[in-house]
């Protein structure tokens, strides 16, 4: 019995991917009416298979495992026979099959059975074969190739595109960047930009997060390998929050998505939309690459477009969701709690009068916050006096402001435009270079040297300049081999974003120094402001803008220690000895 449940598990699991595959060829190809008769009798076969497994499993198990395991496989079971009981009474009461005709609850219900048989999977990460960093870079690799083959569909483009775009537009999405070979909103269909959505969003989050806290959700347990693995992915200080840590991140992604695509659709004019569908994909893509700092927007001018440049309550909606999402979620989360402390301070007396008074609020997020808006204010108030009268022009007073703070803080990753970038005079240009350079926090969906790094460097020369020899702040002490990462990504980023101007002037030498070297800044910090060259650049010069994101997203560190062999750390030290510097 046990090896016939396995195996039909198993069996399952390769028909319901087989389901997701008829399911890409059915939205990406013209079907004939025969062959979607085809599609869609398949689809019945994979839908009635997951229900046999379901019922399997709490057969041979007889107990309920898990009250939201147990909730899913009910209402999943519940949707598939509602979709049986349509299809064969309903459907063929009237003339008019419901299904046949709209397949989308047929593809829902497959999606949900594919989910649930590839969590019920054996997946274990083998530290003898791959390390943290090695398993993180492979996975983008592995999304990026399967979207640049989606995105070539003959039903996901109006008109073809070639690899290249597909595989530029590909790592675009999944590292969450946004510059553009081709136009979005002309070039892509609603299928296509579908795609795009979801690249973004498992780019901002990572495949890893999903796949493999979907299987502990189904499952209840995991390796202990797995478990360090995923400790080193997510950065987790202690083993048993792994997975909590991974239920927050998704939570809090989708909620604040959720909630920023319902204000986003109440903010929106109606008239500008052919239909409330229209609208609801408007709301839910800009939400999405928002909160993943991706930029990309399904109209071709982006918010620069006529009919949202004076939204302002759009914007501050939009500026809302990327600045949550470039804060990283750890500082999210730990924002969280310490609102809930004040919260419960007020309610509870005994806390107010308590002589200790926990550190809620850690090191991390007070660097990171104060960094934060420290670079906002600053860059706000250049960017308003400089651009008062060029292209905040055309604004009025509280529009000057809303979009002085867009300008402001889509640089560090966000990558919107509400203005016409190449329009910038030169002093507010040479600003947006240093914000997309300091990018957005870390573990965030943002890219960049990061916030925290700007500030240990910035803490770094302060202590050298008073005659220190440790970085302290808020009574603590940096580690120092904090210092000696944040230095090592500072030092890398510029040799990645050197090499790639050096060789984008030798390949495209017609094109201007500033262009390229403002696309190279906007490649590595996964930012997507571009002064207008990105579709003009060579296929060359293409590849080495999807080298710069794709490494800009993972860091060139990170690379490097997925490059090079780990060595044991040795129990002796030499002499220290210090060098000449200045």
């Amino acid at each position: 019995m046990t090896f016939n449940l396995k195996l039909l598990s198993k069996i399952t699991f390769w028909i319901s991917l087989i389901g997701i595959i008829a399911i890409i060829s059915d939205f990406g190809f013209s079907q004939t009416d025969s062959t979607q008769r085809l599609i869609d009798g398949f689809y019945f076969f994979v839908l009635a298979m997951g229900l046999i497994s379901t019922v399997g499993r709490y057969i041979k198990k007889s107990l309920i495992l898990n009250k939201n395991v147990f909730t899913f496989d009910f209402l999943s079971v519940l949707f598939t026979l509602w979709i049986f009981y349509l299809y064969l009474f309903i459907g063929t009461a009237f003339e008019t099959d419901l299904l046949l005709e709209n397949p989308i609850w047929l593809q829902i219900a497959i999606s949900f059975t594919f989910i649930r048989e590839f969590s019920d999977l054996e997946i274990s990460f083998k530290r003898a074969i791959l390390n943290p960093a090695q398993l993180f870079v492979i996975s983008f690799i592995f999304i990026i190739l399967i979207g640049s083959f989606l995105l070539i569909l003959p039903n996901a483009t109006y008109t073809n595109i070639s690899y290249l775009d597909a595989l530029f537009t590909s790592t675009s999405a999944v590292c969450v960047t946004g510059l553009a070979v081709v136009d979005t909103e002309t070039h892509f269909t609603t299928f296509g930009q579908s795609i795009i959505m979801v690249l973004i969003q498992l780019g901002g989050l990572g495949i890893l997060t999903f796949a493999s806290y979907f299987t502990y959700f189904f499952k209840g347990v995991t390796t202990y390998e797995n478990q360090l693995i995923l400790s080193d992915l997510m950065s987790s200080k202690k083993l048993g929050d792994v997975f909590s840590v991974m239920k927050y991140i998704i939570l809090v992604a989708f909620g604040i998505e959720l909630f920023s695509a319902i204000l986003i659709y109440s903010s929106l004019d109606a008239s500008k939309f052919s239909s409330v569908s229209e609208q609801i994909f408007f709301s839910a893509f800009h939400a999405i690459s928002a909160f993943c700092n991706a930029g990309f927007s399904t109209v071709s001018a982006s918010l620069y477009d006529d009919g949202f440049r004076f939204n302002y309550f759009l914007q501050l909606i939009v500026i809302f969701t990327f600045v949550l999402g470039g804060l990283g979620f750890p500082i999210v989360m730990n924002i969280l709690m310490f609102l809930k402390y004040k919260v419960s301070n007020l309610f509870n007396f005994s806390i107010t009068k308590a002589k200790h008074r926990p550190w809620v609020l850690n090191i991390n997020s007070r660097i990171t916050l104060i960094t934060t808006v420290s670079i906002s204010l600053v860059a706000f108030i250049i960017f308003y006096v400089l651009e008062y009268n060029n292209t905040l022009a055309e604004h009025s007073g509280f529009g000057k402001i809303v979009t002085a703070l867009f300008g402001a803080t889509t640089p560090r990753t966000a990558g919107f435009n509400t203005i016409d970038t190449s329009a910038m005079l030169f002093p507010t240009t040479m600003m947006v270079f240093l914000l997309m350079w300091i990018g957005a926090s870390p573990q965030s969906t943002g890219g960049g040297i990061k916030t925290s790094t700007f500030a240990i460097a910035i803490l770094n020369i302060l202590s050298l300049a008073k005659g220190k020899s440790r970085i302290e702040v808020f009574r603590r002490e940096i580690a120092e081999v904090s210092v000696r990462r944040a230095f090592a990504i500072m030092s890398l980023s510029l040799v990645v974003i050197g090499s790639a101007i050096i060789g984008i002037s030798f390949l495209d030498p017609e094109k201007e120094l500033k262009n390229i070297a403002f696309e190279c800044f906007s490649a590595y910090s996964t930012v997507g402001l571009s002064l207008g060259i990105t579709a003009d650049l060579s296929n060359a010069s293409k590849l080495i803008i999807i080298a710069v994101m794709f490494i800009g997203r993972i860091s060139m560190l990170t690379l490097l220690i997925a490059v090079f062999r780990q060595i044991k750390q040795k129990n002796y030290k030499y002499p220290v000895e210090e060098i000449t510097i200045n």
